[in-house]
């Protein structure tokens, strides 16, 4: 089995929603985590830095109307595998999903 992260993005979740409306989602996502197993982390709205070598800007600006909303991180045989298990997420109903395999880092020692 391989590793590979699942990047969330979206341009966020409508303003119209009522908080039943808004726990229902969170639950669907809660489900799809709990079902399979994984790990995963929702990143603070709005907030973050970006670094250059010109120094630090706040962020997150992204080039798009889509921003980093959060991470999975799942096992599958393959991209194939891993592509499938992505879209059975929650969150392709509200964004996008880049799917990329985790290369090992061998450690010293």
């Amino acid at each position: 089995m391989a590793a590979f992260i699942l990047l969330l993005r979206d341009s966020g979740f409508p303003d119209n929603l009522s908080p039943e409306e808004m726990q229902a989602i969170i639950r669907r996502y809660r489900d799809w985590r709990e079902g399979l197993g994984v790990t995963g982390q929702k990143l603070v709205d709005g907030e973050g830095r970006v670094l250059t070598k010109a120094g630090v800007t706040d962020g997150p600006y992204a080039e798009s109307k889509e921003v980093m909303a959060g991470f999975f991180t799942i096992e599958a045989q393959d991209y194939d595998d891993a592509v499938r298990i992505a879209q059975t997420c929650p969150h392709i109903d509200f964004g996008s999903i880049e799917v990329r395999q985790i290369e090992p880092v061998p450690r010293k020692g």
